[in-house]
């Protein structure tokens, strides 16, 4: 006797079968720990042990000096800026009157100056886009995503002053701050706002304040610039300012994180009694690292993201306790000891690194990111 088959039914029941595996799987992924990590090991290659990590060698001596960029590894030795993909190959070199650095970048533009020196370069790509020279000694220094560039510079007749430049390297205008210690600065992302964050201790009680200045009415007016000034009056430390997109400004301080937005101040997240970190350097959103009781001898690390805009929170866990953490765009490194999760700001694990031996140093780019040790960098990519 011939059986015959409907195939639009059969095609339905795999259909069916098919998806009642793939949430089952996937279920399964985020309730089974055993599961989860077989799956990114043999699966997404997730997990990465120390042997089998790309790295480059670096000479152990303490003149050189690593960051992540971009796609790149950036490493500083002798005058010489050397370029490094996820592949651990060379791609190029800059040649930079830089000693003792400091850096900072965003999107495709980095910035590097000779920390309380005079000089300072801003590079994209290959190219250095525009240097300069300048009178002081340099601070502090910041670039928005545009190539707009701020440098706080010490030792003139004033505290600080701070000198902004346009992406082409001509100055746009001075800040001058005269009794106040500059703790950060930031320019928005639509060219229009450099926010000041400032700590005034010479009274009994700390006072944090946040100064956002007008680009418009700075080149015209510096004096009267200042748009909108806000003075924090609970004895809160500021340690950190971050414009977002639709010129949000995320300010951290020891108690909180607050958001500035339309010249109004809102608090957006109080630290707890649990709270190790805090972080507001991921795009659009903000991270609180609590390390909670797990038993008796075990503690565990829950990583909590709150995006700004919709306040929603996503959640990351992980056994041990945080040593240290560093971020970029919407990934962040978070170092326990002998290992290090790269979590992006959905809450999901997007690499794993585990070495032989304690971490102590991270540097993370956008695309790329380095476990630095005293003689090579392993890479990860991202």
């Amino acid at each position: 006797m011939k059986i015959e088959v409907d195939t639009n039914v059969l095609k339905n029941t795999l259909i069916i079968v098919a998806l009642l595996l793939l949430i089952g799987g996937v279920t399964l992924y985020v309730c089974n720990e055993n599961f989860r990590v077989i799956i990114n090991t043999y699966i997404f290659k997730r997990e990465i042990i120390e042997e089998d990590a790309k790295n480059i060698e670096l000479s152990g001596e303490d003149n050189e000096f690593v960051y992540a960029y971009d796609k790149y590894i950036v490493i500083l030795k002798n005058g010489k800026l050397d370029f490094y993909n996820s592949s651990g190959n060379k791609e190029y070199s800059i040649d930079v009157t830089i000693s003792n650095p400091i850096v900072t970048s965003s999107g495709r533009f980095l910035l590097i100056a000779e920390n309380n020196g005079q000089k300072f370069y801003v590079i994209s790509g290959q190219n250095i886009v525009w240097q300069n020279e300048i009178e002081g000694n340099i601070n502090k220094i910041n670039i928005n995503k545009n190539g707009y560039v701020s440098v706080m510079v010490k030792g003139t007749s004033y505290k600080n002053v701070i000198i902004t430049y346009n992406s082409e390297g001509k100055e746009l205008f001075k800040t001058y701050l005269q009794s106040t210690n500059t703790v950060a600065m930031d320019i928005s992302n639509d060219n229009k706002y450099l926010a000041i964050a400032e700590v005034n201790s010479s009274g009994s009680t700390i006072q944090s304040n946040i100064k956002i200045i007008s680009f418009q009415k700075a080149e015209t007016d510096p004096i009267n610039s200042v748009v909108y000034t806000y003075k924090e009056e609970n004895n809160s430390l500021i340690t950190n300012i971050k414009y977002q997109d639709k010129a949000i400004l995320v300010c951290m301080y020891d108690t909180g994180v607050h958001l500035i937005q339309e010249q109004k101040d809102e608090v957006f997240l109080e630290t707890m009694e649990d709270t190790a970190y805090m972080d507001i350097n991921l795009k659009n959103t903000v991270v609180n690292i609590e390390n909670k009781q797990k038993g008796i001898l075990n503690t565990q690390t829950q990583v909590i993201f709150k995006n700004i805009n919709n306040k929603t929170e996503s959640l990351y866990t992980l056994d041990g306790i945080t040593n240290n953490l560093d971020s970029c765009g919407d990934n962040i490194a978070i170092n326990v000891g002998d290992e290090v999760h790269f979590v992006n700001t959905s809450g999901w694990l997007v690499k794993r690194y585990k070495a032989n031996k304690e971490i102590t140093n991270i540097v993370i780019g956008e695309n790329i990111a380095g476990v630095v040790y005293r003689d090579k960098v392993d890479i990860i990519s991202l």
